[in-house]
């Protein structure tokens, strides 16, 4: 059987600078791409080595996406939710859905574009 792991997720976003910024002082990660893409668009691969969050813009992109059409959440993993917390409030964002229960803490955040993210500390 073919193992497998997740390498990246592309989502749309209404500024490529915004949320790539946000992700970096969130989670500690790095632009690894940007370019031009499909439909006049450009986007942004922000990640680690081994994997990454694609954002793409274009420019009929207006914001207004439906939650959970089709996409739920994104996860994200982080060493210290204390600080990640400062990060979404001091970003203007809101936390909420706090909770702590096996395997670890977490809290959700909506982003500028309705996108639902879960920040969790396993430590």
């Amino acid at each position: 059987m073919p193992k497998g792991r997740l390498e990246h997720a592309n989502i749309s976003v209404t500024d490529l600078d915004r949320t790539a910024r946000f992700l970096e002082q969130l989670a500690g990660w790095r632009i690894r791409w940007r370019g031009p893409s499909m439909n006049n668009g450009e986007t942004v691969h922000i990640g680690t080595d081994d994997a990454y969050v694609a954002l793409y813009t274009h420019p009929d992109v207006k914001g207004g996406f439906s939650k959970g059409q089709p996409l739920n959440h994104i996860g994200i993993v982080v060493d210290d939710l204390d600080a990640a917390e400062k990060v979404v409030v001091e970003a203007g964002l809101e936390p909420w859905g706090h909770d702590d229960y096996e395997p670890g803490r977490r809290f959700y955040v909506f982003d500028w574009d309705g996108i639902e993210w879960e920040i969790v500390s396993y430590a």
